[in-house]
């Protein structure tokens, strides 16, 4: 039985190709899952420019009353490395520390596999210093499926526990060939 703690949020943000257009998520089910199986409440967002990504985190910033609330924003966004790309042009994980200034404390900021997340010690320091957030986690490495599972008990991992070391132990231990193939990955 899911333990409903209403002080744990996870608010997700996936970039689609247009806003226009109806678009069939892969990420939905999973975070209809989520809430399910782990009584998690989820916000899911979609943005197609980098002013409706920013839009989005500024009414989450600005006018969610809950805001305190969401301990994760889960960000399904293509990239690698340093870079997300949306709309077919790539920012730096700088320029979109700059977006969130100061704003993520006591957040963590996670990507799913769409985005091959490998930062350097001091592009990873300087993200989480300018940004406020306690951590950014993700994985390394491309994989033909999405990471949702690993998503969803890392996730569910964070809603028991707030030690990331702690967490991070756990997921592998409990999933260790799928978080070593796809590189799990957590900054803090």
């Amino acid at each position: 039985m899911p333990n409903f703690n209403s002080d744990f949020k996870i608010y997700c943000l996936e970039a689609v190709p247009n806003l226009q257009q109806n678009y069939n998520s892969t990420i939905l089910p999973s975070l209809e899952k989520l809430a399910l199986q782990y009584g998690i409440t989820n916000v899911y967002q979609t943005c197609d420019s980098i002013e409706s990504f920013e839009s989005n985190i500024n009414t989450l910033l600005y006018e969610d009353r809950n805001f305190h609330e969401y301990e994760i924003i889960y960000l399904v966004v293509e990239g690698q490395g340093n870079q997300i790309k949306i709309d077919n042009y790539n920012y730096s994980l700088e320029e979109i520390a700059e977006i969130f200034e100061g704003k993520l404390k006591g957040k963590q900021l996670h990507f799913a596999n769409t985005m091959q997340l490998n930062l350097d010690a001091e592009t990873a320091q300087y993200f989480i210093d300018v940004t406020g957030t306690t951590a950014v986690s993700g994985y390394r490495y491309p994989a033909p499926i999405l990471s949702t599972i690993l998503d969803n008990l890392f996730f569910s991992l964070c809603y028991d526990d707030d030690n990331v070391i702690r967490i991070t132990e756990a997921l592998y231990k409990k999933q260790y060939a799928l978080a070593k193939t796809m590189g799990f990955t957590l900054y803090y």
